[in-house]
């Protein structure tokens, strides 16, 4: 690869960044919201009862790390919109690199963004006495969260291909996660339920949820060994990335 794709990648990475650092409000608004999850839900439920939960806190705290790495990669698909609508995307297209280099930088500023804020995540999640596997665990927790990232990005590249207006994007977006987040064993368990364990094996935030929990928290209750998980995600990440960099490739502007 030539040195101006490097460069192409490095500045779409580096605009991201800047972005995120000058946006308090997008900062304090993507941290605020899965804290108000840790602390109210998470110290509200944590004297109820779930099959195979001693600790609601522990439980709850991967399904938050998951959901905040999830929301704030789907703003790089806003990012897109943004772009597209103030003429940045149609400059940047045209200019004497290739698209695949934009798609990298894109999704590496995106990912990255995400990852920030998941790891402010866990470590107030730490703070709060949730005690991990161990380092192997911790390690494997990474893994779990660079894929979410990744694959977060690539299914907001493929929505943003495809829209051309902010409330849209925004509306389809809540309307296909949030279900998926209640589906995925983030906020309860679903073994308890055989009707909803069957309908979370078709959900592919679940393989993420429940990746990322027995990966981190010691003795919870999860469906999967983490590696079924995390090859399961790696599967998904694979096809998203694919979809999101060909339906970015092929957009007009």
């Amino acid at each position: 690869m030539k040195s101006v794709e490097f460069q192409a990648i490095y500045i779409m990475w580096l605009r991201q960044m800047k972005r995120f650092v000058r946006s308090k409000s997008r900062l304090v608004s993507s941290i605020v919201k899965p804290l108000f999850f840790l602390f109210i839900i998470g110290s509200g439920f944590r004297v109820a009862t779930f099959e195979g939960v001693d600790d609601y806190l522990s439980f709850l705290a991967p399904g938050i790390i998951a959901m905040a790495i999830l929301f704030s990669s789907m703003f790089t698909g806003i990012s897109v919109l943004w772009d597209k609508q103030f003429g940045f995307l149609q400059e940047v297209l045209v200019a004497p690199v290739s698209r695949f280099s934009i798609i990298i930088g894109r999704t590496l500023g995106g990912a990255t963004v995400a990852l920030i804020q998941g790891f402010i995540i866990l470590l107030i999640a730490l703070g709060l006495g949730v005690k991990i596997s161990g380092v192997f665990g911790l390690l494997l927790t990474f893994v779990f969260m660079i894929l979410i990232a990744f694959t977060a990005v690539g299914f907001g590249l493929v929505l943003a291909s495809k829209m051309e207006d902010f409330q849209g994007f925004q509306l389809i977006m809540n309307l296909l996660i949030m279900p998926l987040l209640f589906l995925s064993s983030a906020f309860f368990p679903v073994t308890a339920n055989p009707t909803m364990k069957t309908i979370s094996s078709f959900n592919p935030l679940f393989y993420r949820v429940d990746g990322l929990r027995g990966s981190l928290i010691i003795d919870t209750a999860t469906v999967n060994p983490p590696l079924l998980d995390l090859l399961v995600v790696l599967v998904v990440c694979i096809i998203m990335m694919g979809l999101g960099s060909y339906f970015f490739s092929k957009s007009e502007v």
